[in-house]
């Protein structure tokens, strides 16, 4: 695809790729130059997009479909969730898009399952990566003794979902926590009790009439087991409704992304117990910030499985 040239300097970029693709491609290019290459790319294809041919993508291309939730009765249940929220919990309205590699350069996560765009960045595949970076600013700028933040975002994956009633965007409600080491898994506690009251409180109230299972996993470090059985569980206690608190010693999944402990929330639905949230400790604070004393948990429900149970 020869260019003629221009003002946003595209033929020149073309020139550049044409002598070497794959070395231009790979890291010739400048940040900048890379851009205006894929930016021409779109600006060409764009214009031979035909009116058949968009109402042929829209009707098959699983990434721009709309999801069957009604909004009518998912925004009510989000409103009582942010109603609900604690005060420590500073809630944020995400951008649509995050840095590219918000969720790969800090975990074992394949950019194929990110939608990455031609200007540098993503769209947004998990909040909780981009909280993970708002709060690491903020602990940084503000030098905070713990940073809590919140959001509720439509996210977009790359990996098929291929069950029935699946799609590739929903919406998450998700949480954030983030301080300092003070030893002997105190920190991990603290943090850990403020997700699990808020879930456990807004589970109860949302789907009084459904069972809640809360379930714990510790990985590898047994001062959270002991402060789950002498801080956490008492601090919870009495649980509200029909919620349980109970371990999971035999969880491997997700062993690797989260790091101490994890967290996994099932209701019980008409056809059996269905997962609708998840968590886990993070070592991406530290990361960011460089510090290996910084503890981050991080937890996420989907509303449209809530509204479905509701």
């Amino acid at each position: 695809m020869a260019a003629n040239g221009g003002q946003d300097g595209s033929g020149r970029v073309w020139r550049q790729v044409a002598a070497s693709p794959r070395a231009a491609l790979d890291h010739g290019l400048s940040p900048a130059d890379l851009q205006t290459l894929l930016l021409d790319v779109s600006r060409r294809r764009a214009s031979r997009v035909t009116a058949a041919r968009l109402l042929q993508r829209w009707r098959q291309d699983r990434y721009v479909r709309p999801t069957a939730a009604d909004p009518r009765v998912l925004w009510p249940l989000e409103a009582r969730l942010w109603a609900m929220l604690p005060p420590e919990f500073a809630g944020l309205e995400l951008s649509p898009v995050a840095p590219l590699g918000a969720c790969a350069a800090l975990g074992p996560v394949s950019q194929d399952r990110v939608i990455s765009t031609v200007r540098g960045s993503e769209v947004v595949s998990d909040q909780t990566n981009v909280l993970a970076l708002e709060a690491a600013v903020r602990r940084k700028q503000e030098r905070r003794s713990a940073v809590h933040l919140a959001s509720c975002h439509r996210v977009l994956r790359g990996q098929p979902f291929d069950a029935p009633g699946l799609y590739q965007h929903f919406r998450l409600f998700a949480l954030v926590s983030s301080a300092r080491d003070q030893g002997s898994g105190t920190t991990e506690a603290e943090l850990l009790t403020a997700h699990l009251k808020f879930w456990s409180d807004a589970l109860s109230e949302l789907l009084p009439h459904r069972r809640t299972s809360v379930q714990w996993t510790v990985f590898g470090f047994p001062p959270l087991r002991e402060r789950i059985k002498d801080t956490v569980r008492p601090a919870l206690e009495p649980l509200p409704g029909m919620v349980t608190l109970e371990e999971d010693p035999a969880r491997e999944r997700a062993r690797g992304y989260y790091e101490r402990g994890a967290i996994r929330i099932d209701v019980a639905g008409d056809g059996g117990w269905q997962e609708v949230g998840d968590g886990g400790f993070t070592s991406w604070t530290a990361q960011l910030l460089g510090d290996a004393k910084e503890r981050t948990f991080i937890s996420c429900a989907s509303t449209e499985r809530l509204a479905a149970l509701g």
